[in-house]
């Protein structure tokens, strides 16, 4: 395989794990902000504040793979 083949399907694998990426960043703070609310009895502010959390992670993601892919 030549090099820039290689390069091309790394960086496809890379782009192509960003959506599976960004939705465990959403799920995982929306379940960290059920399970908090859980504990403290505080339905739903820390559901609320885990998904905007959680989102934000997600598009920071995004933000990065741009920043990657301008590198290339």
């Amino acid at each position: 395989m030549k090099k820039e083949t290689g390069k091309t399907i790394r960086e496809l694998g890379y782009f192509a794990s960003l959506g599976m990426s960004v939705a465990l960043s959403i799920f995982i703070g929306l379940g960290l902000g059920l399970w908090l609310d859980k504990k403290f009895d505080t339905n739903p502010v820390l559901m609320f504040v885990g998904l905007i959390i959680g989102i934000i992670a997600g598009f920071s993601n995004i933000v990065r793979a741009g920043k990657k892919g301008k590198n290339y």
